[in-house]
């Protein structure tokens, strides 16, 4: 590892982008550590403190996704005539406001209401976010995106850690500090990110939407990086179940997570850098996905094996399921920053979160759709099915992003290989 792919290299490389650039990625940091501090032990609060049925449970959860995925598009669109950077103040400051009901939330309606909040707060500052950073830095946005995911991921790590510090003294007050996270985080934007200037629009929301959908090479691609979204969200699906079949082990998914971000927050970079300077954007894109195809091809062995017991046993069961998992990292890593530096480039900037909003909303359709397949297919006889669907969506995306690249249907994006 070169010294401007060390962790050190990461930060000068952030420090070279625009200040705006690098607030949005610190935010970035503070967005995943204050939703990791509480998502994942939700549930566990739900039907714990709250008692609270399952079913009522997945309601809960299930309304909070949907009111995020659902309304990507509308949080877009918002940051192409409102600024992005309003939206993205808007959306910390819903977070705020959803998580805080959360802490003392007790009865279903509110619980919903918190639900609603929170998933409406991140619909409107993941594009508005993606959006800004595309315009504010439009000839590096491969290694702008790159770095954001870096600190995303280091969010992610911190975010458990820390709230399950605070779960030890109760909920409540892992809701009140993942609250008070985007508070603070909303009053910083609020004082350092600047105004961003905003075209003014020529045409009615429903238009601009229609015309977006009319750009043919956007749909293709759209379409085609279907199945790059679906696998993504397999480390919450796929691997626990598989790692609940060959040990006993409680720890065996907190080692594969642990292990695939620390992979991620020290690749990432320099995986990107790598294929920004030897390959088209195309020939990266199609890469990343093959690995993540290839990725349930090494854990097929795995569905075979009986459960492990003892220190060692368990060591050798993991060891080709945690390969696996590193192997699906390395296909997002190499892929997403190409993606999202793709996305803006089918449309001025001026349309950029419409873009991002309508992708965003398309691939969450798509990877829940995905998930409900791989899931029944996981549950038919020892689980293959499930894991040849997930090789076929990647590897079918990543013939797609080929052809589109072999016939120019690609975006250009400027200052990259296309």
């Amino acid at each position: 590892m070169t010294a401007n792919d060390s962790p050190a290299g990461t930060f000068a490389l952030l420090r070279s982008f625009p200040r705006s650039v690098q607030l949005l990625v610190l935010n970035q940091y503070g967005v995943n550590t204050g939703f990791y501090m509480l998502v994942p032990y939700l549930s566990m609060h739900l039907t714990g403190n709250l008692g609270l049925s399952l079913t009522i449970t997945g309601l809960v959860l299930g309304v909070r996704t949907l009111s995020q995925q659902g309304l990507f598009l509308i949080g877009g669109t918002a940051a192409d005539r409102l600024g992005p950077h309003r939206v993205i103040i808007a959306g910390c400051a819903l977070r705020s406001v959803g998580f805080a009901v959360f802490a003392v939330g007790t009865s279903v309606p509110l619980l919903l209401l918190a639900s609603v909040l929170s998933g409406l707060a991140g619909a409107l500052f993941n594009p508005a976010v993606r959006s800004y950073i595309a315009v504010a830095e439009p000839r590096r946005r491969a290694e702008a995106f790159a770095v954001f995911n870096v600190f995303a991921q280091a969010g992610a790590l911190s975010g458990p850690l820390i709230g399950s510090a605070l779960l030890t003294v109760d909920f409540r007050t892992v809701a009140v500090a993942a609250a008070a996270v985007f508070a603070a985080l909303t009053l910083a934007q609020l004082r350092f990110l600047p105004s961003h200037p905003v075209d003014r629009a020529e045409t009615t929301v429903l238009r601009g939407w229609g015309a977006v959908l009319a750009d043919r090479r956007f749909v293709l691609f759209t379409v085609t990086m279907l199945g790059m979204f679906a696998l993504q969200t397999q480390m919450y699906l796929v691997y626990p179940v598989l790692a609940g079949r060959i040990t006993d082990w409680s720890g065996a998914v907190a080692v594969l997570f642990l292990s695939t971000t620390v992979f991620g927050l020290l690749a990432q970079v320099r995986l990107t850098r790598w294929f920004d300077r030897h390959t088209s954007r195309g020939t990266a894109i199609t890469a990343g996905l093959m690995l993540m195809g290839a990725a349930f091809v090494v854990a097929l062995p795995v569905l075979w094996g009986e459960p492990s017991h003892g220190a060692g046993r368990i060591a050798l069961t993991l060891a080709p399921l945690l390969l696996s998992a590193l192997i699906l990292e390395a296909g997002i890593l190499i892929a997403q920053p190409f993606v999202m530096e793709l996305i803006p480039a089918y449309g001025a900037s001026n349309i950029s979160g419409t873009l991002f909003g309508m992708f965003y909303l398309v691939s969450g359709v798509a990877a829940a759709g995905g998930n409900a397949l791989i899931g029944y297919g996981l549950d038919l006889g020892n689980g293959w099915p499930g894991a040849l669907v997930c090789v076929a969506l990647a590897w079918g995306s990543a013939t797609g992003i080929w052809l589109l690249h072999r016939r120019g249907l690609l975006a250009d994006q400027a200052g990259a290989r296309t």
